[in-house]
């Protein structure tokens, strides 16, 4: 039964994030009585929340306990006050993301009223060859991450870059001069630039995370944000150090 309610649970996703009872048993491949007595347990619980259309949606219960997990709890406490320096300093939206598999999982994210509007959510996955964060962590990932993107990389929008040479060689770029950029790749209208958030113990260096800003794709100045971002990316990475070793 515990395999049954995790089907229920993940047949929720960033594309169906309101579902209804039916949905939930197609999408979890679970009879539909069982579907019904799970949902009754899992709501009850708290783990879910019936909405008044008699769709269902993730509760709160489940969502404060992922605060709890480490890359959330420990790394947003670390980089909030840098990330609001940076947001302080250029009022665009400030992103920081770690991978999680072919994705960038996106842990924290400051903006403003004048911060051009983004998909990325606190929480939320979005490829890594189509954002600026997630292209720095796809030109750190191991070999056979950077073969998975590549075999077969989605396009977001019209300008997603999908041609696996050239993912190859902007990879090799950012390697070289240590940030990323993108235009319009995610979402059109938007343009991002990312910096690697390195942590170095015992000599070894390794990049735990990565902090971007989303702006107005009209922006020409990308350049001259990655001082700002790699002042906070210091901070942060050294915050980082004194810790516990980063999970």
């Amino acid at each position: 039964m515990t395999s049954r309610a995790l089907a229920v649970l993940d047949a929720f996703d960033a594309s169906a994030p309101r579902l209804t009872l039916t949905e939930i048993a197609e999408r979890s491949g679970t009879p539909l009585t069982t579907t019904h007595r799970l949902l009754a347990e899992l709501t009850g619980w708290g783990a879910l929340s019936r909405r008044d259309d008699g769709r269902y949606e993730i509760g709160r219960k489940l969502w404060d306990l992922g605060l709890l997990a480490p890359v959330q709890l420990e790394l947003r406490q670390l980089a909030s006050p840098f990330l609001l320096d940076v947001h302080t300093a250029t009022r665009d939206t400030v992103h920081l993301a770690v991978r999680d598999g072919p994705s960038a999982l996106y842990v924290e994210r400051i903006s403003g009223r004048e911060s051009v509007p983004v998909v990325s959510q606190v929480g939320s996955r979005l490829p890594l060859h189509a954002t600026g964060v997630g292209k720095v962590l796809l030109a750190s990932a191991p070999d056979d991450v950077v073969a998975e993107v590549l075999a077969a990389p989605s396009r977001a929008t019209r300008h997603t870059v999908v041609d696996p040479a050239r993912l190859s060689r902007e990879l090799a770029e950012v390697r070289r001069r240590g940030w990323a950029r993108t235009a319009e790749e995610m979402s059109l209208g938007t343009a991002s630039v990312a910096v690697p958030v390195r942590v170095e113990r015992a000599g070894t260096t390794v990049v735990a995370a990565a902090l971007g800003i989303v702006v107005p794709s009209h922006r020409r100045d990308l350049a001259r944000l990655v001082p700002v971002l790699e002042v906070a990316a210091r901070g942060i990475g050294r915050a980082l150090a004194r810790t516990a070793p980063f999970r």
